[in-house]
Formats: C-alpha cells, sequence, structure tokens
C-alpha cells in the first residue's frame, strides 16, 4: 500500500486502562500512518515485546492482521495494514481501542488529543512524555501486574526471590521500579522504525 503525504500530525495519548495510577505515553505520529505501523509504535512506546495478538476496536468494528479462518464474535478483522489512522479518528476528542496480548488483557485507550500542521522536520512516530513503566509480558493481566508490584516492593515477601529471577531471566530487568520510564530510549527506537 502506498503510503499518502501527511497532512497534519496526530497528537495521542495511549492509556493502559484499569492503570491506578494511570501507565500513559503521550505520542506524535502522521495521520496517513496505517494502524499496522501505528501497532508497532505502540508495542516500542509501552515496552511490549510483539509475542501477542493484538486488535484494535472502535465500535462495533475489528481492524487487525486478517485471518480468514479467525472469527471473533461473528465478526472478522478489517486488514490493519490497509486502515490509514485518519480514516477512524478525524475529530479531537475522538479515541479508539488497542487490545494487546488477549489472555492478560491490556486495553490501551487511544485519543486524538490534538491536530498539528504536519512538520517534515519533526521526526515522527516521537513520544513527547509518557508516566511509569508498562507491566513486564506475561504477569497476568493488570491484577497480576498489582500483585507483582506488591511483591516486589516487600524484600520479606516469600515469592520476592522467585519474582526477582523471573523479571531478570525473562525481562533483564534487575532492579524493579513500576515508577520508571526511559523517554530517551524509548525515541531511540522510535526513530529506528521504518514509517
Amino acid at each position: 500500500m502506498k503510503t499518502k503525504t501527511p497532512q497534519a500530525t496526530f497528537q495521542l495519548k495511549v492509556t493502559l486502562m484499569g492503570s491506578r495510577p494511570p501507565i500513559w505515553r503521550r505520542i506524535l505520529v502522521p495521520n496517513t500512518i496505517t494502524l499496522g505501523k501505528l501497532h508497532q509504535v505502540l508495542q516500542v512506546v509501552m515496552g511490549w515485546e510483539d509475542e501477542h495478538l493484538h486488535q484494535f476496536v472502535q465500535g462495533r468494528e475489528l481492524y487487525g492482521v486478517p485471518d480468514k479462518e479467525e472469527v471473533f464474535f461473528g465478526m472478522s478483522a478489517t486488514d490493519e495494514n490497509k486502515t490509514i489512522l485518519s480514516s477512524l479518528l478525524s475529530k479531537e476528542k475522538e479515541w479508539l481501542t488497542y487490545e494487546y496480548d488477549f489472555g492478560d488483557g491490556w486495553e490501551h485507550k487511544l485519543i486524538l488529543e490534538k491536530k498539528l500542521p504536519f512538520d517534515d522536520s519533526i521526526q515522527l512516530p516521537h513520544c513527547l512524555k509518557g508516566k511509569r513503566a508498562s507491566p513486564p509480558e506475561d504477569c497476568g493481566g493488570m491484577w497480576g501486574y498489582m500483585d507483582l508490584i506488591g511483591i516486589m516492593s516487600d524484600k520479606s515477601s516469600p515469592e520476592y526471590a522467585e519474582r526477582a529471577e523471573w523479571l531478570e531471566e525473562n525481562f533483564g530487568i534487575n532492579d524493579f521500579n513500576p515508577e520508571f520510564f526511559d523517554l530517551e530510549e524509548v525515541n531511540t527506537q522510535l526513530h529506528r522504525l521504518r514509517i
């Protein structure tokens, strides 16, 4: 699919639903980005590893990687690589949902905060700001993540050593901090994407 020349830059706020305090990111993307490319951006800004299925949802419409064999609740997904973001979001405050890892059930609300004039001197995609670390993959959804935070905040917990070993072996995390968000590293990774 040939990408159209961007006419605007979209400022999106991405919030991991159910997170208290909120885990969120503010990003800039071209209005012509496909949902398939936006999926790649979201994986980077949220710190996910792209190891699970995903889909975008707006109303009753699903967007994802099409699979003729796979139909969810009688609905098939529209091809995310043929769907331009501006065809779904055109006005500020409009939103859609990005679901990742149907087992853990990570749902993200993507809100179009601002439509800005397109400026080709700004390297896109770009993350402006974010708060808090995203949960590690396969930690059991939001309930499992809250449990993990509780365990890792108490070194006397009988589960502390086991969970610390799991974090280090699987994610290279040896100093778990749920408040940490590395904006510079996220942008370094974003700028390597071919969007």
